[in-house]
């Protein structure tokens, strides 16, 4: 997907002022990424495909969740992207102080009230089920299940972007996780995927 490309995918779908609160935050992002590794350098390039539609396209697969959760949310990717695209409450996790402190400051000059960050690991999260839970490039998704699995129940839908190891992971995870597992197409990579997962539960032994 060219960065043409990656525009006009985000205004066929959403409002020009959710599309100029996105500029914005790119502005915030490439700005901040000048003085801590926020995104590799070489995707500034490609920054709207490579991780603003990237992160966009999650929003898809639940598009009515209630409530969100992002963890390890880095940059805000995919969280603030969502946040920006949908008014659900969205909530960021994330242990490293520089990178809260450049959530929290993002969230305010977006506008987001919607959006609560919180400088810890997903583990320390108060138990209570998010609608949808996220997370790019956090862990393997055993990991993700059993790190967050206090903080979802059965109905929660899980959001995994997994690249070219979705399969692989997918497997190992049904050693211990059962539940209703589809794999999406990425729309940013022929060779992307995204696991999609509700019914998340160990498996009984």
């Amino acid at each position: 997907m060219t960065e043409e490309e990656a525009r006009a995918w985000l205004a066929a779908r959403w409002p020009q002022a959710a599309c100029a609160r996105l500029e914005l935050y790119v502005d915030l992002l490439l700005a901040e990424n000048g003085r801590q590794n926020l995104i590799a350098r070489a995707s500034e390039a490609v920054v709207w495909g490579r991780h603003i539609v990237d992160s966009a396209q999650l929003l898809t697969h639940a598009p009515d969740a209630a409530s969100w959760l992002d963890i390890g949310s880095g940059p805000g990717l995919p969280g603030l992207v969502l946040a920006i695209l949908a008014d659900q409450p969205m909530t960021l996790v994330e242990p490293r102080a520089r990178r809260v402190t450049f959530l929290r400051d993002a969230t305010e000059m977006l506008g987001l009230g919607h959006v609560s960050v919180h400088q810890m690991t997903v583990e320390k999260l108060v138990p209570g089920p998010h609608r949808a839970i996220t997370a790019r490039a956090y862990a393997p998704l055993p990991q993700i299940f059993a790190s967050a699995a206090h903080v979802a129940d059965l109905s929660t839908v899980w959001i995994l972007p997994k690249g070219r190891s979705a399969q692989s992971e997918l497997e190992a995870a049904r050693a211990a996780w059962q539940g209703v597992f589809h794999v999406k197409q990425s729309v940013t990579d022929d060779q992307a995927q995204i696991v999609v997962a509700t019914q998340v539960r160990r498996t009984a032994r």
